[in-house]
């Protein structure tokens, strides 16, 4: 058995799927993923090069030291998350982030900051991803849409509380108070339920996806057939190199425009705290996208929601350019917070539809690789030629078109067959 005993003994005497206790455990590890967020570092990059002098591209080496730390983990994460199940995976991530963070406050050069948010960004880009999306996938098949949706709402949760939290404690005591509250938020919210009640699969309970006993016991009850891909199968096939050809397009523009977006809105003339009110707006949005896409009718396929994804995301890289105070800002943030919601939700959506249950965490270790190393590209571009050019105006036409070449790949993908 996987499951710890609490669940084991809890999950007979509730009146509902244990798959939504689940939902909120995941709900509370993606608050506390943000811990390592561009969104969140973002409000972070005007005071703190301020003090130490470090120019952009410097600070946002670290966002993509961390992602490609994490690529080079996700391949050998992905197998464990198949056999050990979620909950190992994000009550480790969740006190690395926590602990990395609250040490973030004590920072003194470059390279300790390096060495702390790497820890911080390699658990995102990692294992949070797989754990997170792991579980709900495992635990979800005909709901999968749904629970996804509400998953990235409760991640999308965290971008808007911790850059507020951490706004606030700045406001008090400045940029070391920041650091320290959201690393006791990320402990405080995300390690004790997931350590309590997180179970790998619903099997280990009994159960089975969405709810109801296994087939095994209740023969008649319907089972939405999957597919059941293994990592060799799934690397054969056309569907798996256009999905990542699609994360290698979106993700640069996902990771550059959202660390540098704070410090973007301040050079466009808004005060600190209405950059750091834009940003959260953006976050929200992402969660009301998120949500939203849950919604959306189902004679809109996987590839037309991805392609949507992008459109959105081109159109915010366009309305970015022209910013020149408040409400042009809150216009871009609102495009931009549409397409990432759709982003977060669909695509793990993408991989868990086309490939199966089986074997996702061994599929989507590997397609992490693509996902991290492009999150890690995003920054350092956008870093690069911001300094270079003196503005961002380069960097959001690079942009523009790497969103438009996400969605035609979108377009051209398509569920897999087995040869």
């Amino acid at each position: 058995m996987n499951a710890p005993p609490f669940p084991r003994w809890l999950a007979p005497r509730l009146p509902f799927f244990y798959g939504w206790i689940i939902l909120a455990c995941v709900c509370c590890a993606g608050l506390s993923r943000q811990g390592g967020a561009v969104a969140t570092l973002s409000v972070f990059v005007a005071p703190m090069t301020a003090e130490f002098g470090w120019s952009r591209t410097a600070i946002s080496g670290a966002v993509s030291l961390g992602g490609i730390l994490a690529a080079i983990l996700s391949p050998k994460l992905g197998p464990i998350l198949d056999r050990r199940g979620a909950r190992l995976v994000l009550c480790l991530a969740i006190l690395g982030t926590g602990i990395a963070d609250m040490l973030l406050s004590l920072t003194v050069s470059l390279t300790m900051f390096y060495v702390l948010f790497c820890v911080a960004r390699l658990n995102f880009a990692g294992p949070f991803d797989l754990g997170i999306y792991g579980a709900v996938n495992n635990w979800f098949v005909s709901r999968r849409i749904l629970a996804n949706a509400i998953a990235t709402v409760g991640s999308m949760s965290g971008l808007v509380l911790l850059p507020m939290i951490a706004s606030l404690a700045m406001a008090a005591s400045g940029w070391r108070a920041g650091w320290f509250a959201i690393g006791v938020t990320v402990l405080l919210v995300g390690f004790v339920p997931v350590f309590l009640l997180m179970v790998r699969r619903p099997e280990d309970l009994g159960l089975r996806p969405d709810g109801g006993l296994p087939p095994a016991l209740d023969p008649a009850a319907p089972l939405r057939p999957e597919p059941a891909f293994t990592r060799a199968e799934a690397l054969r096939t056309r569907s798996f190199w256009l999905l990542s050809l699609f994360t290698l397009f979106a993700y640069p523009v996902q990771a550059g425009v959202s660390l540098h977006q704070a410090p973007f809105l301040i050079e466009r003339g808004l005060s600190p705290e209405a950059a750091g009110a834009v940003v959260s707006y953006c976050s929200l949005m992402s969660g009301i996208a998120g949500f939203g896409f849950g919604f959306l009718p189902r004679f809109m396929t996987v590839r037309l929601k991805l392609a949507a994804v992008g459109v959105l995301l081109g159109i915010a890289t366009v309305l970015y350019g022209p910013v020149s105070g408040a409400g042009s800002a809150y216009l871009a943030a609102t495009f931009f917070g549409l397409g990432i919601g759709g982003l977060l939700v669909m695509l793990p959506v993408a991989w868990a539809d086309y490939f199966g249950r089986r074997s996702y965490g061994a599929i989507r270790g590997i397609a992490l690789t693509v996902q991290v190393l492009a999150q890690a590209v995003g920054p350092v571009l956008s870093g690069v030629l911001r300094d270079a050019t003196g503005g961002y105006e380069t960097s959001l036409l690079c942009f523009g078109v790497l969103a438009g070449l996400s969605a035609l790949a979108a377009l051209l993908t398509g569920p897999p067959g087995k040869a």
